[in-house]
Formats: C-alpha cells, structure tokens, sequence
C-alpha cells in the first residue's frame, strides 16, 4: 500500500495503531516524561522541556514528527512495516528512537 493508494480509513487506522504502539513504549520508559494526545496530535514532553510533536496529515496520507533537530515528514512504506522519511529514506521506529535519546537523553526501547 503506497501512500497514493491508501485510503483515508486507512491511513487513520495506521496512525492510530502508530500512535497506540508509541503510548505503550512511552509507559515503559523509566524516566520523567509526560505525553499528551490532542486533535491528531501526539506531544511528548521531556524534562529539560523540550518537546516531540508526532502529527497526522490526512491530506498528504504523511506522519509529521516535529523534533528540536528539525521537521521530519513519514509516508507509510508497506514492505517495511513502518513509516518512511520521505526525504531521507530513514524508517520512523529507528528515528524516533534516536531522537528521544538526543533531545530528552532516555532510553527509549521500541523496536
């Protein structure tokens, strides 16, 4: 399933199962964070109040994650199982692993 082809009911159930899939890890994580979801929105808040901002784009069937390293677009790549960089060709697990490391320095296990 291309990003092109993806329906909308789709694309909503695979940002759901992503955003579900993330709340859990987070649960997980051993340290002072906090998240919240809003209107298609996931925030994660660390403790040196920086943030992570994981957002749905309906209209380009694209994850949006907004990080202190930049502006990063995902379009669902269905060989891999996950979300795709669109620029840079990174998967969306991998990446926001690392970035949680880098920007709230946690250790983050979803993989």
């Amino acid at each position: 399933m291309t990003e092109s082809m993806m329906t909308e009911s789709e694309f909503n159930e695979l940002i759901e199962q992503t955003f579900d899939a993330l709340e859990m890890a987070l649960d997980e994580v051993d340290a002072d964070i906090d998240y919240e979801t809003s209107g298609g929105v996931l925030t994660v808040i660390f403790e040196n109040t920086t943030r992570l901002v994981f957002s749905r784009q309906p209209p380009t069937r694209q994850l949006w994650l907004a990080a202190r390293s930049g502006g990063f677009h995902f379009a669902y790549d269905e060989e891999a199982g996950d979300w795709r960089d669109t620029r840079a060709g990174n998967r969306f697990q991998p990446f926001v692993v690392q970035q949680m490391q880098e920007q709230g320095g946690i250790h983050f296990a979803w993989l």
